[in-house]
């Protein structure tokens, strides 16, 4: 996938530069030890034609905790960067895309906390991440970040190596992606995802402390509680999930994406009589702002999400 061409704008410490033409100091911190964080986000064009970030505000405010949390100075205004995260958009000329925030530390090669950061902002065309039809996912050799290690609830870079291995891992083994445990042993997430599966007319998912908190996850429990879906969190065994009915993934790049099997057992529904299937499409439409059918459950959904 090209990423960007000679004529991508991308915003980079106050200024909007080429970013063919755009570079970092090579003794950077961030560069040699993953410190940094950053953040995924998604826009959309919506049924109306406009350009709609989805959840613009709490990604830059979960940008900022991720800063905070790790000691690297934030000295952005959040109105500001989504208004410049705009104007990236607009100066490509692209709707439907991945917006890619990075904060980021100067040079020094010492593990010493940094006075100044800077902020890189850039987006891309992108579709359908893991593509359009079920996955195939296998239980990964690799576990998540013990908490007593690392903080969880940061987006940082440096913890991303852990899902690069576990996805390449499953795709060297001919799966489509991974699933990692914790370091009890309970179901966790996916390398870059959240994880829901389904039982009987209900829905399950890791309860945090274990895991990113992701806010595609949050949507998915607003999503259920005005679709009257009961969910329950908790810890859950890779066992539990082969019981299942169904399975999903849901994540900013993902979105919400069925799994046609894990570890080669086969989930016991069709994807196409799942609630799973539901929150789908009722997420499918959300994000293009595309008004619900006038059922009462639609006004249920439109009431809390813009509560």
């Amino acid at each position: 996938m090209n990423y960007y061409n000679k004529n991508t704008i991308i915003y980079l410490n106050g200024e909007y530069v080429n970013a063919s033409e755009a570079g970092m100091d090579l003794y950077s911190q961030s560069l040699h030890y993953g410190y940094a964080v950053f953040e995924g986000i998604r826009s959309y064009k919506t049924v109306s034609g406009e350009t709609k970030i989805f959840k613009a505000k709490e990604h830059y405010e979960r940008l900022k905790n991720s800063a905070t949390l790790l000691n690297i100075p934030y000295p952005f205004d959040r109105d500001e960067i989504i208004d410049i995260t705009y104007q990236v958009l607009e100066k490509n000329g692209i709707q439907d895309a991945y917006i890619r925030p990075l904060v980021y530390l100067p040079a020094d090669m010492t593990f010493n906390v940094s006075q100044e950061s800077y902020l890189m902002i850039a987006a891309w065309p992108m579709g359908l991440f893991l593509g359009d039809k079920l996955l195939r996912v296998a239980t990964s050799q690799y576990q998540r970040p013990n908490p007593k290690g690392f903080i969880i609830e940061a987006k940082a870079s440096g913890h991303y190596v852990n899902s690069i291995l576990a996805s390449q891992d499953a795709k060297q083994r001919g799966y489509n992606e991974a699933l990692l445990t914790d370091m009890n042993g309970w179901v966790a997430e996916g390398p870059g995802a959240n994880v829901f599966f389904e039982k009987e007319g209900r829905l399950f998912t890791p309860a945090t402390g274990n895991i990113l908190p992701g806010i595609t996850r949050q949507t998915v429990l607003e999503l259920c509680e005005a679709l009257q879906i009961e969910v329950e969190e908790g810890q859950f065994t890779v066992e539990d999930m082969k019981e299942a009915d169904a399975a999903f993934f849901c994540g900013t790049a993902a979105e919400i994406i069925g799994w046609e099997s894990l570890d080669d057992i086969f989930f016991k529904k069709p994807w196409s009589e799942t609630l799973s299937k539901k929150i789908q499409n009722a997420y499918k439409d959300l994000v293009i702002e595309k008004e619900q059918e006038p059922a009462p459950e639609s006004r249920q959904l439109d009431a809390a999400l813009s509560s």
